[in-house]
C-alpha cells in the first residue's frame, strides 16, 4: 500500500472531510490510509468484469471511491483494520448494484487469502513438487531434480519453505508472497540458521591442519594431496550452507606445496644426474606434470561431487597474480586443462568458475611479464567462456581490498582484524533479499514524488527481512556446521558453546539488499529508450545511491555490514515480471517482455557494442558492490581471440568484473561448433539437428554460472524459454566477427 496521500474531490457536497487514518494491516503493520489503493482495485475488478474501463467507467469507479471515502470517514476516526476497509468496498459495490465488480472483487480477495494460506501449508508445498511444478523443479539450473538426492533436497526444501513463510516477520512473509520482495533461500532459510556463501580460509586449514568427520587431516606434503584436501573441504562445506564458495588466489594458495614436489625432485636429481645444468630442468620438468595432475584431479573432483542438496558444489577458483614459475605453472595448467576439456569427448566443465585476475605491470600488456598467461586465458575465454576476468586496481578501488567474490558475484568489503591485518578469507554472507524495483515505478504511475515515499516503505521492509536473516544466523551452534565454525573454514576455530556472532558482528560478514530491474524503472518515468537520456541514467544512479546510503545507515546503527548486490536473478527474473504482469497487465518495455532486465544491464534488446555497454554500466557498481558483473554475448571467437582481449582491455579501468558469454556449444555427431538451437524439447545442433545429449555438449551463460540444460529433464518448452533468457541475463552486445575498433581516445 502506498504511503502517498490522492486528494479527491467527492460526488456529493455532504460528504464528510477524510480524517487522517491508519490502517492495519494483516501482517501487523500500520499504513497511512491511502484511496488510491481502492480505485486500483476497483479499476481491476472493473476490468475482470467488463474489459478495459472507458471515460464512463472511470469516472463511476472516482464517484465509488468517492463513498468508500465518505462511508470510511463517517465509522473511524483513527485506525480501520484492513478487512473492514474491504467489508466497506463490498458494501458500497452491493448498494451501488455493481455486482459483477463486487463479485470480482470479493472473488479476488477470496484467491489471495487462498493462495496466502496455501504458501504457508506444507502439504500444499509437497504435492506441488509430487506435480513437479515447474517453478520448483527448475528454479536452480544446476540441479537435475530427476536425482534422488536431489529429488530429497527438493522435497526438503518444498516442507523448510512453507515452514519458513510461517517464521518470517508477517509483513516480510507478506511482501515476499506478493512480490514485493523476494527473500531468497527459503527452502533453507529460515527453516535452518545456514549461511550463505563465503570464502573458505584455505590458507589456514591447510597449512595448520583441520578435522573433517572422524579424521584429523595433516598438513599436506605435495601439491596432489593439497587439490585433494580443497576437493573435500569444498564438498563438506557446501553441504553445510546453501550458497558458493570460493578459493582465493589458488596459484599462491599451492605454491608452497608444490615446493615441497620441486624440493623432492632436486633432491632425486642431485643423486642422478651428475651435471647441476640438467638438475634444475629435470626437477621443473617432473614438478610440471605434478602440477598439472594435481589441478586436472581437482577440476574432476569438482564436477563430480555431489553435495547433501543434490548438486555439484557451486565453486569459483581465482588466479592470475601469482609471478614465481610454480605460480605461473599452476596458471598455466588451469588454462589448458579447462581448454582440453572433460573426458574423451572434451566437454566443457561447468564448475568451477574460473577467475583470471589482470594487474597493470603484471600481465595486462604485451611487455608485462606474464603476458603469455593472460593470451592464454583469453584463447581459454574464447572456447569455454570461462574465465571471467577481474579487474586489480578497479576491485580495490570498489571494495576497498582485492578478493575474489564468493561463488557468483557476492563481493566481501576490505575489513581488518583487530591487529590491523587485512582478511579476506574466512569470512561470508548471511543472505539476500531482493526488492522488486519495477512494481515500485508501476504503483506510482509516473509520480516521482510516491516513488521515493514508496521505495522508502518497501525499503523498511528490506531492513527487518536482513535483520531477521541476521538474527537466525545467529541462533546457529558451532556444532551445527563443524567445518565452518570448528574446524577452520570461517577462520576462528570455535569451540561447541561459543557464539558465532563474534564471526558476523563488526562489519566482518556481509548480509544483502538485492534489487532487479533497473531499465524497467527507468523506462517507467522516460519510456523504453532512455539509455542515452542524462536525466534518465541520473535518476537510476540516485535510486542506487538510496540503497547504498540506507546501507551503509544500517551498517553504523547495528554494526553489521549491510551491502547493495546486483541480484543474480535466475528465476527471480521471471517471477517479478509474472507477477506484476497480473497485477498491472501488459505494459510496454515492462512487463510485455515477460522478464525483467538483469541488476544494472543495458537492454539486451538494442544489442550495444562491448564498449557502450560497459562505458553505460561503469557507473552502477560504485553504489552496489555487495555484489556486481559486468558481461559482453560475443558471435563465435575462437577465430578471433585478439578482440575478446581488446575488451577485456578496455574494460580495465572501467569495470571490475567482466564475463564473456560466446557460443560453445558442440556436436559430436557431425563436429558442429557454435550455437545450437533451441526447441520445445531441447536444443538441436543446426547442422544435423543432433539433440542427444550423450552426442552434444550444450552451455549456456543463465547467470553468474554456466548450466548444460541438455543433460536435465525439462518441462515442454522450457529450453525455448531459457535460450530466450540468457541473453537478458547475460546482457547481449555485439561484436564484428573479424576484429574490433576501439576510439583512440579511449584506448
Amino acid at each position: 500500500m502506498s504511503t502517498v496521500s490522492v486528494t479527491r474531490k467527492p460526488v456529493e457536497d455532504d460528504y464528510p472531510q477524510m480524517p487522517v487514518l491508519t490502517v492495519l494491516k494483516r501482517d501487523g503493520r500500520r499504513l497511512r490510509f491511502d484511496d488510491a489503493c481502492i480505485e486500483r482495485a476497483l479499476t481491476k475488478a472493473f476490468t475482470a468484469a467488463h474489459g478495459t474501463p472507458g471515460l464512463l467507467q472511470l469516472q463511476r469507479i472516482s464517484d465509488l471511491v468517492a463513498r468508500i471515502d465518505a462511508e470510511i470517514a463517517q465509522r473511524f476516526t483513527d485506525t480501520v483494520k484492513i478487512y473492514e476497509v474491504q467489508s466497506v468496498v463490498e458494501h458500497v459495490l452491493l448498494d451501488s448494484r455493481e455486482y459483477d465488480v463486487a463479485e470480482a472483487y470479493i472473488d479476488y480477495r477470496v484467491q489471495r487469502d487462498i493462495a496466502r494460506n496455501r504458501a504457508t501449508d506444507v502439504n500444499e508445498s509437497i504435492d506441488r513438487l509430487i506435480g513437479k511444478d515447474a517453478s520448483i523443479i527448475n528454479e536452480n539450473a544446476n540441479k537435475d531434480a530427476e536425482v534422488f538426492n536431489t529429488q530429497r533436497d527438493l522435497t526438503a526444501g518444498a516442507a523448510a519453505r512453507a515452514i519458513g513463510l510461517r517464521m518470517l516477520p508477517p509483513h516480510v512473509a507478506n511482501a515476499h508472497q506478493k512480490g514485493d520482495i523476494h527473500y531468497h533461500d527459503l527452502d533453507y532459510h529460515p527453516y535452518t540458521p545456514m549461511t550463505n556463501c563465503c570464502l573458505i580460509d584455505f590458507r589456514t586449514m591447510l597449512s595448520t591442519g583441520y578435522r573433517i568427520g572422524n579424521a584429523q587431516v595433516e598438513s599436506p606434503r605435495s601439491i596432489q594431496t593439497a587439490t585433494a584436501q580443497i576437493a573435500q573441504i569444498i564438498a563438506n562445506v557446501s553441504s553445510s550452507q546453501y550458497g558458493g564458495c570460493s578459493v582465493n588466489r589458488i596459484d599462491e594458495l599451492l605454491a608452497p606445496y608444490a615446493r615441497l614436489n620441486l624440493d623432492k625432485h632436486m633432491a632425486d636429481a642431485r643423486r642422478w644426474i651428475p651435471e647441476p645444468a640438467h638438475q634444475l630442468e629435470f626437477a621443473r620438468e617432473k614438478t610440471r606434470k605434478a602440477i598439472y595432475a594435481a589441478m586436472q584431479s581437482l577440476e574432476y573432483e569438482i564436477n563430480t561431487l555431489f553435495t547433501s542438496n543434490g548438486q555439484t558444489p557451486f565453486t569459483s577458483v581465482g588466479f592470475g597474480l601469482g609471478e614465481g614459475w610454480l605460480e605461473r605453472e599452476i596458471q598455466r595448467a588451469i588454462l589448458q586443462i579447462r581448454i582440453g576439456g572433460l573426458g574423451r569427448e572434451h566437454r566443457t566443465a561447468i564448475f568451477p568458475k574460473l577467475i583470471f585476475t589482470l594487474r597493470r605491470g603484471l600481465n595486462l600488456a604485451p611487455t608485462d611479464p606474464n603476458y603469455d598467461i593472460k593470451e592464454l586465458a583469453v584463447e581459454c575465454a574464447t572456447k569455454r567462456m570461462y574465465p571471467d576476468v577481474l579487474s586489480y586496481d578497479k576491485i580495490i578501488e570498489l571494495t576497498g581490498s582485492f578478493k575474489v567474490p564468493m561463488g557468483c558475484r557476492s563481493f566481501l568489503q576490505g575489513w581488518r582484524d583487530e591487529d590491523g591485518h587485512d582478511v579476506s578469507e574466512g569470512r561470508m554472507n548471511l543472505g539476500v533479499v531482493t526488492l522488486n524495483l519495477p512494481r515500485i515505478a508501476l504503483e506510482t504511475r509516473g509520480d516521482k514524488q510516491a516513488f521515493w515515499a514508496l521505495l522508502e516503505e518497501r525499503l523498511s521492509i528490506a531492513h527487518d527481512a536482513l535483520m531477521y536473516r541476521i538474527e537466525r544466523c545467529k541462533e546457529a551452534t558451532p556444532r551445527n556446521a563443524p567445518i565452518l565454525y570448528m574446524h577452520g573454514a570461517f577462520g576462528t576455530k570455535l569451540s561447541p558453546t561459543d557464539d558465532v556472532d563474534q564471526l558476523f558482528r563488526n562489519g566482518r560478514a556481509t548480509v544483502s539488499l538485492g534489487y532487479i530491474g533497473l531499465y524497467e524503472v527507468a523506462t517507467a518515468f522516460y519510456g523504453g529508450a532512455w539509455e542515452h537520456d542524462p536525466e534518465a541514467k541520473a535518476f537510476t544512479l540516485e535510486v542506487l545511491r538510496t540503497l547504498d546510503e540506507h546501507a551503509k545507515a544500517w551498517k553504523a546503527a547495528t554494526g553489521y555490514h549491510f551491502s547493495v548486490y546486483s541480484t543474480p536473478s535466475e528465476s527471480l527474473t521471471d517471477r517479478f515480471c509474472r507477477l506484476d504482469r497480473k497485477k498491472f497487465g501488459s505494459v510496454r518495455d515492462i512487463t510485455d517482455k515477460d522478464y525483467y532486465t538483469n541488476s544494472f544491464h543495458y537492454d539486451v534488446r538494442k544489442a550495444p557494442t562491448p564498449f557502450e555497454k560497459l562505458d553505460f554500466e561503469k557507473d552502477y557498481p560504485v553504489y552496489a558492490a555487495g555484489g556486481f558483473i559486468h558481461y559482453c554475448e560475443y558471435p563465435v571467437l575462437q577465430q578471433n581471440p585478439k578482440a575478446l582481449e581488446a575488451v577485456w582491455d578496455y574494460a580495465y579501468d572501467r569495470v571490475g568484473y567482466l564475463g564473456t558469454n560466446t557460443p560453445i556449444d558442440r556436436c559430436y555427431a557431425c563436429g558442429f561448433s557454435g550455437d545450437f538451437t533451441p526447441t520445445e524439447e531441447g536444443f538441436a545442433c543446426p547442422e544435423c539437428g543432433n539433440t542427444d545429449p550423450r552426442t552434444c555438449d550444450v552451455v549456456k551463460r543463465t547467470c553468474g554460472y554456466l548450466g548444460n540444460p541438455q543433460q536435465r529433464p525439462m518441462v515442454h518448452g522450457r529450453h525455448v524459454e531459457i535460450s530466450s533468457r540468457v541473453k537478458h541475463m547475460a546482457g547481449a552486445t555485439s561484436l564484428p566477427h573479424e576484429g574490433v575498433s576501439v576510439p583512440p581516445e579511449q584506448r
